[in-house]
């Protein structure tokens, strides 16, 4: 069998989603307050997915992102006192910080948990202000899975083929939001957007004030557009999938959070996946239908990274094509202002000298 391309998409292995619920949180050593349950991390590109908690009264300074990274608070709150993020970030709030960013300060003023996607690595700068004291990449995210026996969701679809290893063993360690209504991080306060305007940050947003967008010739489908990088293509969404995905294949990867209702997916139980599962569909993979499994609203977060292919099975001619210039132009034509891309003109951003001279100090 060929298991790098595989038209037909039938692991026999492992599968890509996991239950963040059944994942043990995990302590950073070198990042006092902070632990997480680590979900995937790339060895080629330096991505990695993790679900965050910080302690109460944790204070984190000195950041520096060396690639990106989008959140979803899931409970608790947190404040970034000052600079281009500044604000508090409340349940349900989705927020972009751009590429070699540097944030001073982020204080946790509960216990919080957020989803973290970062596209590379995070550096955190010492009392100097000017030395790196620690950094935290996909390999930190490889080696505390390993070290606590926690599956990483499968990169690829060769991955994804390969036999499942032995499940985690420890105690499940749920999410604050397990067994209550997490519906509610997105769906409160329906008629927010539309009575009061967008009173939002330009990088994060109360997703709860995003309109639901409807396309006529899917009307079970609804979106809340957040995000869309006309440079790289990626687009975040908040999914309602009351009907039924068509035959599709996902041309470039996409990863999702069930935040309500049961997901019915390939190779699982009949009754579903619910809320806190975790999934990464690798560029590639294919399904011929994806639906709800419950009479409850299936909502979920989606971070698409390419187009999905959409056709009427197997070797059947191209029906449609969706990537980001639809996201877009459905954003555009609802009024929705999407969360910025990047920092325009911030002096936070990391700044080198020309060549010859000495670099800029952190």
């Amino acid at each position: 069998m060929n298991t790098g391309y595989n038209p037909e998409f039938n692991p026999t292995g492992i599968e890509g989603g996991v239950d963040t619920n059944h994942i043990p949180w995990i302590d950073l050593p070198q990042v006092p307050g902070m632990s997480i349950k680590p979900l995937r991390a790339s060895t080629e590109s330096g991505m990695f997915s993790v679900i965050v908690r910080l302690q109460k009264d944790a204070e984190l300074s000195g950041l520096v992102y060396l690639g990106a990274m989008d959140m979803l608070v899931l409970s608790g709150s947190m404040t970034y006192p000052d600079g281009p993020m500044a604000g508090t970030l409340e349940p349900g709030t989705w927020g972009y910080v751009p590429a070699n960013a540097r944030i001073q300060r982020l204080v946790a003023d509960e216990d919080t948990e957020f989803l973290g996607n970062f596209y590379g690595p995070i550096a955190f700068v010492g009392d100097d202000a000017q030395s790196v004291s620690s950094i935290l990449t996909a390999l930190d995210v490889v080696a505390a899975a390993r070290d606590r026996g926690v599956t990483l969701v499968p990169n690829t679809l060769a991955e994804c083929m390969q036999p499942r290893p032995p499940a985690y063993q420890g105690p499940a360690e749920p999410l604050v939001i397990a067994g209550t209504d997490s519906k509610a991080l997105v769906t409160e306060a329906e008629g927010v957007a539309q009575d009061v305007g967008r009173s939002v940050h330009p990088h994060f947003i109360d997703t709860r004030a995003v309109p639901w967008l409807v396309n006529p010739d899917l009307p079970d489908i609804a979106l809340k557009v957040l995000r869309v990088s006309e440079e790289t293509g990626i687009t975040s969404l908040i999914v309602r999938h009351n009907g039924v995905a068509g035959p599709h294949y996902h041309l470039g990867a996409a990863d999702f959070l069930v935040l309500s209702g049961r997901i019915g997916y390939r190779a699982g139980p009949p009754e579903g996946y619910g809320p806190g599962v975790w999934f990464y569909e690798p560029a590639g993979a294919r399904h011929e239908a994806t639906q709800r499994v419950s009479d409850e609203d299936l909502i979920y977060t989606a971070n698409v990274y390419g187009p999905l292919q959409f056709d009427e099975g197997p070797g059947t001619p191209i029906a449609a094509v969706q990537s980001w210039m639809q996201y877009k132009e459905l954003a555009d034509a609802s009024g929705v202002d999407l969360v910025k891309s990047t920092f325009e003109g911030d002096a936070s951003l990391l700044a080198w000298a020309p060549l010859g001279s000495e670099a800029a100090p952190l």
